[in-house]
């Protein structure tokens, strides 16, 4: 037996030499493990990108628990035979990134981004960016991420920003994208734009006012922000409340807090008869609903009265005043004029920004848009169609199936995709004018042409992540082998922002799925069931528990339990439980050795054993249809409990005796069966706990493969 397991097992000195060994040997790259002819060349291919962490500091446990996933599906595709591919990367994040470092500026040195200007601030942006990805690559190795670092990619690197301008230039010249004057959701923190999915929302406190324009206005109005009905064109009321019909289509001029009105009293399907007084101020400038109202009625949709910095733009003492400040005023001014009926606190929903905190100011703004309703050329259907249709005929899969109502949801109720931010940190917008002229293009253009100055969503580029990471729009191997990927696992939250992104633009594109299965994850939560935040101090970070309790530890207290599309907690305690179990592990290895020196597994078995392994064939047979069925919670608990229960408190006590004093026959049928089931449970194991599974197996005589990453899966 080799000398090592004398000693208790050490992750700590362990997992890092063996993922440099690991790396050292080429075989996270599929045409490697092809070279070294470990992987037949004819092999079906399999692959998956790695969702790419943002560039804004290090990987928590829900990013621990992602690696942990996709690497579980990686190594056991790899020990199935397939040619594998695994594609790492990050993702440039624009707004987060530009915000951390903006706001570090800010502290150190008092200073704004136009005081520094765009060179300077995108030249200790991209710093940043680096020094967090190299924290971030090194808690993926630790984590036993088996990633083709040789393909590894960026969102923002040349190869994707070739892939950016590309695909923007051909949905330009199909129509489908477009320069606008529509409402966005405007951040006057962030100071740009921000789509539907990148706002937070928060219930707060709040009152609502029922009042009236003036004291000959007909009708009571109720709404939580009076200052925005300083914009008011228009009363909508529902068309089948008997109260309000003998008003409807009639017109009346009012000054409200100093500002002349011109409203118009409509009848419209989307107001709701019981909220208020059924009655509701149109605001086409500063609300999406009041805009498309307006659409339907012909009301005007010039009166922005809100800016970018979310101060007022009227006339008369609300000139010049924070949104917050003119509330009062107004409430003040309609006290004074006997106007304000009613007030009534109540619970609203407030969208703040996800990365700012500020709170939304819908808009009209002139913006680039991804056009969804309008047919794509020479192929018949919309964007909004073609991202509905793979999933209902069932081309891509989603885990849980639940999910996939969801999904329909938001994408039937979907609107034109905003595109463009007001930052500098990204993909520039490839448009160029001179005067009158707009050119759109790949390259930039010659001296005289100025470049649009906003930068790109950055899930337009992440939502080319599955084609540009294999070298789009060049036709490459890696293309035409390894897409559409097979796996796309991420946490649920993204459903849309990026997985809804990546059908849009792969169908678009390639005319093709960008996957075949979607495996969405919970929240890690902890042992309270609470989201993990630094405010509340219980954030684990995955270096941590990796040094404490070992990587192998933290794979299994993830995985184990965790339903696809459930919040899971996690604890110290549930991890070290799993710290025991990798020591148990390298007790059975000890016995095991110990004790069968000099076996040939040629050997023929007692009926009493062949029993037994007959019971581990039907373990090998569950567990390869659990992760085939895409249930490795079930495949990681029924490992666990055959190797602690069965092996080692079972067989390994029963086989005791029998080596002390059973007869040479049944030693003999005991040392194979033993043996075989040892090597067998390694690979079972070996892509939930690869670390310790590996150094167990370089010292098997069982090995047939340089390392138990490559070798076969047990059949």
């Amino acid at each position: 037996m080799h000398e090592k397991f004398l000693k208790p097992y050490d992750s700590t000195t362990t997992e890092s030499r063996i993922y440099a060994e690991w790396e050292k040997s080429g075989l996270f790259n599929p045409n490697e493990c092809v070279r070294q002819g470990v992987t037949n060349p004819n092999a079906p291919a399999y692959s998956i990108v790695l969702p790419p962490p943002n560039v804004t500091g290090r990987l928590h446990m829900g990013h621990a628990l992602m690696l942990a996933i996709e690497d579980i599906f990686i190594r056991y595709k790899r020990m199935k035979g397939f040619r594998t591919l695994w594609i790492p990367g990050t993702d440039h994040a624009a707004i987060a990134t530009q915000s951390v470092v903006e706001k570090q500026i800010k502290k150190d040195e008092g200073k704004g981004r136009h005081d520094i200007g765009r060179e300077e601030l995108l030249k200790r942006i991209e710093a940043f960016a680096a020094e967090s990805h190299d924290t971030i690559v090194s808690q993926m190795k630790t984590m036993g991420a088996s990633l083709d670092w040789s393909r590894e990619a960026f969102t923002l690197d040349e190869a994707r920003s070739r892939a950016v301008r590309n695909v923007f230039k051909q949905m330009y010249q199909a129509g489908l994208i477009y320069r606008g004057l529509r409402i966005v959701n405007w951040d006057p923190k962030g100071q740009t734009t921000i789509s539907d999915d990148e706002i937070v929302y928060e219930e707060r406190p709040a009152t609502l006012y029922i009042f009236r324009y003036s004291k000959d206005f007909p009708i009571s109005i109720a709404t939580t922000r009076p200052e925005t009905k300083a914009g008011d064109v228009g009363v909508a009321v529902h068309p089948d409340d008997a109260r309000y019909k003998s008003f409807v289509g009639k017109e009346y001029d009012v000054v409200f807090c100093d500002v002349p009105l011109h409203i118009k009293i409509v009848a419209d399907k989307e107001v709701d008869p019981t909220f208020g007084t059924g009655a509701v101020g149109l605001t086409p400038a500063h609300s999406q609903t009041d805009w498309d109202i307006a659409d339907r009625h012909e009301l005007s949709h010039e009166s922005i009265i809100i800016n970018e910095y979310a101060k007022m733009t009227v006339a008369g003492r609300l000139e010049g005043k924070k949104t917050t400040e003119a509330r009062d005023i107004v409430i003040d001014w309609l006290k004074s004029e006997g106007l304000l009926e009613k007030e009534e606190n109540i619970k609203q929903s407030v969208a703040t920004a996800e990365r700012t905190g500020g709170i939304i100011e819908p808009l009209p703004k002139l913006q680039w848009f991804v056009e969804v309703n309008k047919k794509v050329p020479g192929r018949g259907k919309t964007l909004k169609e073609l991202m509905l249709e793979p999933v209902r005929s069932g081309a891509i899969k989603i885990i849980p199936e639940y999910f996939e109502k969801t999904y329909f949801h938001w994408i039937e109720n979907l609107r034109d995709w905003c595109i463009s931010r007001q930052i500098w940190y990204g993909h520039r917008v490839p448009v160029w004018y001179k005067g009158e002229d707009i050119v759109v293009g790949i390259e930039p253009k010659e001296e005289g042409w100025i470049q649009d100055e906003d930068s790109l969503d950055t899930w337009f580029s992440s939502g080319l992540w599955t084609f540009s990471t294999l070298g789009w729009p060049e036709e490459t191997k890696d293309l035409t082998t390894y897409h559409p990927t097979d796996l796309l696992e991420t946490g649920y939250d993204i459903l849309f922002p990026w997985i809804a992104r990546m059908i849009l633009m792969t169908e678009f594109t390639l005319n093709t799925i960008p996957f075949k299965n979607v495996y969405l994850h919970g929240l890690v939560r902890d042992a309270q069931g609470r989201k993990m935040s630094k405010s509340l101090g219980n954030n684990l970070d995955p270096l941590d528990i990796a040094a404490k309790f070992g990587a192998d530890a933290a794979r299994m207290a993830l995985v184990v339990g965790n339903t696809p599309g459930t919040d899971m907690r996690i604890s110290e305690d549930k991890v070290k439980g799993y710290k025991h179990f990798s020591n148990k592990l390298w007790n059975i290895a000890r016995f095991v050795l110990e004790n069968t020196k000099d076996v040939k597994i040629s050997a023929s078995l007692s009926k009493e054993d062949i029993d037994i392994l007959s019971v581990h064939t039907d373990l090998i047979k569950e567990v390869t249809n659990d992760i085939e069925e895409f249930r490795i919670y079930m495949a990681a608990e029924k490992i666990y409990h055959y190797t602690w229960h069965e092996l080692a408190d079972h067989i390994l006590e029963v086989s005791k005796p029998i080596f002390a004093n059973g007869d040479a026959a049944a030693q003999t049928s005991r040392k194979v069966l033993l043996m075989t089931l040892f090597d067998r449970t390694l690979r079972l194991l070996h892509p939930f706990m690869p670390f310790v599974t590996e150094e167990i197996w370089q010292s098997m005589p069982t090995k047939d493969a340089s390392f138990l990453m490559v070798a076969k899966w047990p059949s």
